[in-house]
Parts: structure tokens; sequence; C-alpha cells
């Protein structure tokens, strides 16, 4: 007796028992049994090595996880592995059974990725929609190919586009310039380093002027405007309010009209949108100021290099941020370069020059 794995009509594949009679006991020894049995044995684990062309698509399995599966993410990881699905994994793959997508189809698909000229930051998160759908699938019991990130060869890294940083001097600036209450959602913004969305969704309740606080539970969907939870377990945390901050939420609370519980709302008492504050309020106030252009992200990536100019550790910036991973936090938000690290490119000149001398 032995089992072997057969192919359903729904694609997945059901286990069965197989009973095959070899001859009488008495004619046959146990040597000469494993024999004429190994035949079997052999047809079976050859169809294990080299799976079925024939079951599911990875299109029609993706139809499916975007019924079960895309409707309970956040929006904006939904909106990003649509359009990961649409503009690059079903034209190439869709037609492909998910059990053939195995390491080798997977890095045609990269080769093909990278012919587009599109970065390597690209085809991982490409990669990563595409590993975490097939993930989804072998749970659900659909046998698929078998690939790991860790075998794929990625494109080569190109030149890294340094990212906008405003600093303190730019942002004072700014904040002098702007109006009531761009002002001072510019100013939570800089000075605590929040992401945008997380400040137009703070409510009235988040300003805690007993303890000096302002309490980070949630975010704007940048698409929809609608309030979300925060981007993650470590983004909900509490950071400190200064003084100078407090003095302008406590202005600012003084024209709520304490209709909507948000902190920050358009004339319609919605939530303010960030496209249209970047577009019609913020570029066109460094503009009139002479400021090179930025995001509200620069603001994020300026208090992180002032935080870690001015002595803070890296925890504690990590903390300021709320970064789950600290590599994060150093690698792309700091644009500064350490004491420690500037004596000693210094000491080492110094001491060329004087060998140079001699």
């Amino acid at each position: 007796m032995y089992r072997e794995d057969v192919l359903q009509s729904d694609g997945t594949f059901k286990r069965v028992r197989r009973c095959v009679l070899l001859g009488l006991v008495s004619s046959l020894s146990e040597r000469s049994a494993r024999k004429h049995f190994q035949p079997y044995l052999d047809r079976v684990n050859a169809a294990a090595k080299m799976p079925p062309r024939s079951g599911i698509t990875l299109e029609a399995f993706a139809n499916e996880w975007r019924t079960n599966v895309a409707v309970n993410l956040k929006r904006s990881t939904a909106r990003t592995a649509e359009s990961h699905l649409r503009a690059h994994i079903l034209p190439k793959l869709g037609g492909h059974t998910l059990t053939e997508i195995n390491t080798k189809a997977v890095q045609t698909f990269v080769a093909y990725l990278a012919m587009g000229a599109r970065s390597r930051k690209t085809v991982e998160n490409v990669l990563l929609t595409l590993s975490s759908i097939l993930r989804t699938a072998r749970a659900w019991d659909y046998t698929c190919g078998n690939f790991a990130l860790s075998a794929i060869t990625m494109p080569r890294e190109g030149v890294r586009k340094e990212q906008r940083s405003f600093t303190d001097a730019e942002v004072g600036k700014i904040l002098s310039a702007a109006t009531e209450p761009f002002g001072t959602i510019l100013a939570v913004t800089a000075i605590l380093g929040l992401r945008i969305g997380e400040v137009l969704a703070l409510r009235v309740g988040d300003v805690d002027f007993t303890r000096r606080i302002v309490r980070v539970r949630q975010s704007v969907d940048a698409a929809t405007r609608t309030v979300q939870a925060v981007k993650s377990t470590a983004s909900s945390a509490d950071v400190p309010m200064p003084s100078q901050l407090e003095d302008r939420l406590r202005k600012h609370l003084q024209t709520h009209d304490r209709k909507t519980e948000l902190l920050f709302v358009n004339s319609q008492g919605r939530p303010l949108s960030a496209n249209k504050l970047r577009e019609r309020v913020l570029h066109p106030l460094l503009t009139k100021l002479g400021i090179p252009r930025g995001g509200f992200h620069s603001m994020r990536h300026g208090a992180a290099s002032a935080l870690l100019a001015d002595g803070a550790t890296p925890a504690v910036v990590q903390k300021q941020l709320r970064h789950s991973d600290p590599r994060i936090t150093l690698g792309v938000y700091a644009h500064v370069i350490g004491n420690q690290q500037r004596d000693a490119v210094e000491t080492r000149s110094a001491r060329i020059e004087k060998f140079a001398l001699n």
C-alpha cells in the first residue's frame, strides 16, 4: 500500500491510498516484492518532483484573494497590491497555474520587470505582493510551485535619490509665513515628526495639556480621506508636547467649534485632504519663500536629522518617529553625519597631510 496526491477539479490535491497486489506471499520473498513495488514508488516520486501543468491559474486565485483577503487589508495596502497585480503580476504570470510559479518562473519575471527600468525597490515590493498571495494559496491547501525570495537574483541598485529634508531654518521660515490652521498643522508635522495622515486624524482628546503629550492612534487615508488605524503597532504611541507647540495648539482650539472630534477639518467638517494641502498650500508657499520643493514627509526626515544632530541617540529618534525597525530610522530618515564619525575622518586626514609634508 502507498499514498499519492491526486489533482481535483477545483485545483486542490487530495491524498489517496492505493493498494497493489504483487503476488502470493508463498511465491515472493520480501526482497522480490520490494523490487516489483519499486516502479510504483518511482512513478509517484517523479510526479511529486515535477508538478502537473494543470490546476487553478494565478489569475483565478487572485480573484478569490481579492474577495476574501484584500477586503480585510488597510485601504492603502489593498490599493498597492491591486496596482501590482494589474500592472505587473497578472499580465505576465496570470495565465500560469499555481504549480508553475517556481523559482525559474519568478526569476524570469524579475528579469522582465528589470528590463522596464523599474527600481530594485519596486521589484522587491511586487515580489512581496506575489509571495503574500501564494502564501495564502498554500494556507488554503492549493498546491503551488516552490520558490524562495532568497534564491532570486535581484536587479542591481541604481543611483539612490537623496530624500528631501527640510532644515530647521527652512521650517522656521515656513511656519512664520503660513496662515492658520495650516501653520499649526505644519508645526505638529515638523516638530513631532508625525506623518501627515496622522496629524490630520488627531482628535481634540488626543491633545493632553495636563500630561503635555500628543496621542497618535489613527490616520487619514490619503485617497479616500477616511479615518483608519495607524501604519503599525509601533506607530500607535504618545509623543511629548513642547511648550511652543502647546501654545499653538491652545490658540487653535480657541477657534475650534467642537462640532467634530477631529482637531483639523475643512468647512464641511470632513478630514482635510493631504494631497490638496500639499498642492494648493505647501508648494505655493515654498515657491513664494524661495525654498526648494518638498512634501510633508520631508518634515519627518528633517525631524530625524535634527534630533540626531542635537545628540539624541538612535533609540530616542526611533521612539519619536515610532518606527519598529531602527535600520529604517537611520538609513532612510537620518540626513546627518555624527560628530564621532566627522572627528575620526578629520584625525585621519590630518595624519595623512602630516606624512605628506614630511
